[in-house]
């Protein structure tokens, strides 16, 4: 435990991000604020403070209970920090994760290699679809001749 610690450091350690330089990067583009006020990397953070962390498209926010340096176990993670994101931005990513089947009807879509082979086969396309050489050309006509 330590009583202030670097944004970027804290955001990996508790597993918000999968590294210290991709939590450093979303504090540099203004994905992360700290009490609602945008931040850079470098930035303490203490015991009370609320993060606001943007990934598209929910805004996750989070109380602060206590700081560490080091990355920890998901278990632990409950320990350091509350999630206290509002119901109706979860409720943005529930509906985004599941329109993607609610919009498709089945069928639609790319097709399958077994869907596709029967759609060849139904057609009447096998290994013979293909017109020989010899049998397109006569003889009387000579391709070199002009």
């Amino acid at each position: 435990m330590a009583g202030e610690v670097r944004i970027d450091s804290f955001l990996w350690a508790v597993r918000i991000f999968k590294s210290r330089s991709l939590a450093s990067d979303a504090c540099k583009k203004g994905r992360v604020t700290i009490n609602s006020q945008s931040v850079k990397p470098s930035r303490l953070v203490v015991a009370g403070d609320v993060i606001g962390v943007r990934k598209a498209p929910v805004t996750y926010s989070f109380r602060v209970l206590q700081t560490a340096r080091n990355r920890m176990g998901a278990k632990l993670v409950p320990d350091y920090i509350l999630n206290i994101t509002p119901r109706e931005e979860l409720e943005v990513l529930e509906l985004q994760r599941i329109s993607g089947f609610i919009d498709r009807a089945k069928g639609e879509g790319r097709p399958t290699k077994k869907d596709r082979r029967s759609l060849d086969e139904w057609q009447g396309m096998n290994d013979n679809f293909f017109i020989d050489n010899e049998d397109f050309f006569s003889d009387d006509f000579d391709l070199d001749s002009e």
